[in-house]
This record gives C-alpha cells, sequence and structure tokens, in this order.
C-alpha cells in the first residue's frame, strides 16, 4: 500500500495542480455505508493549531454535506491526469441519485484510519478526521467573493481535517 508515514506535503505541489485543474475527489460514506465522491476545486492544505489539516468546503445542499456530518471524516483521493473526465463527471451528479464508484468505474476499499472510502485508482490518498467546523457568515464575506461564488445564497461549510494519514497507492 505504500509509506502511511509521508510528510502531508510531500506531494504539495502535485495536489494543488490536481485541485486547480481537474479537481480532486472527496470520499466519505453516507448513513447506510454506501460510498459516495465529490469532485472539489477549492481546498487548502497546511498546519493549524498544530494540526496537520486540510480544509474543505461543502455547501449543505450537496449530499456530501450529509455524509460528512454523519461519520466526521473524509478522504481526499488525488487522480492521475487522465482521471480529468471521471473527476468532470462526479462533480455533475449527486451521490444521491447513483453510485459514482459504480457508474465510472472505479473500486473503493476502506480507510485505514476513518470511516471513509478510498478511491483504489488514486494515487494519493489523505485521511482526514473532522477536528472543527464552521460556516461560512455572509456579512464577513467580501462583496466580490458573494457576487462570484454565492448568488444562490447556499453559503460553504467549511471542514477542518486532521490528516491522520497519508499515503501513495500502487496500481494493482
Amino acid at each position: 500500500m505504500g509509506n502511511s508515514k509521508t510528510i502531508y506535503n510531500h506531494h504539495y505541489q502535485k495536489v494543488m495542480e490536481g485541485l486547480t485543474s481537474h479537481g480532486v475527489l472527496l470520499g466519505s460514506y453516507d448513513a447506510k455505508g454506501k460510498p459516495n465522491l465529490m469532485t472539489i476545486g477549492w481546498g487548502a492544505m497546511g498546519s493549524i493549531w498544530g494540526v496537520d489539516t486540510w480544509m474543505i468546503l461543502v455547501r449543505p445542499s450537496r449530499y456530501t454535506y450529509q455524509c460528512i456530518e454523519h461519520t466526521g471524516c473524509f478522504t481526499i483521493n488525488v487522480p492521475t491526469e487522465d482521471m480529468g473526465m471521471i473527476c468532470a463527471q462526479c462533480g455533475s451528479t449527486s451521490g444521491k441519485d447513483i453510485d459514482k464508484f459504480e457508474k465510472f468505474g472505479l473500486t473503493h476499499k476502506k480507510a485505514l484510519s476513518v470511516l471513509a472510502p478510498v478511491v483504489a485508482e488514486c494515487p494519493i490518498v489523505y485521511e482526514c478526521q473532522v477536528v472543527h467546523k464552521s460556516d461560512i457568515l455572509p456579512e464577513k464575506l467580501a462583496d466580490e467573493i458573494i457576487t462570484g461564488s454565492y448568488m444562490d445564497g447556499d453559503f460553504h461549510r467549511i471542514y477542518f481535517g486532521r490528516i491522520l494519514k497519508v499515503y501513495e497507492q500502487n496500481d494493482e
């Protein structure tokens, strides 16, 4: 399975390139244990409170929101460049309606340390436990952000996930 002791920012450049080009895949389970994926293009990785952390944003209207609220954890699965179309498709469909793993030919595995699925085809995985969550406060947000990202008023919740494990997976 690879090295679980990899420093969280060892793959920083590759992760940020994926995040800003085609996105990365956020994995979670729903209340019935069904694996779910959501493509994210917004997020940050760093150190907060002395804790290696992924910060992700999920709108309450998204199915993934319910999943993370239920389990309190998630995985970040960094796809290969040739998975760009899968990321686009995962980002334009809801896991509430379909099984994205099945629909897009992906293999899910259980994470090593959290209750969230891992995408076997993704070479880099982060396993995260939510340590804090905070809702975007419209009255504290710059107007240009509101007009550019929140015209419908569906403001994100920010999840701060402690990175418990980061590792590389080999194609099996």
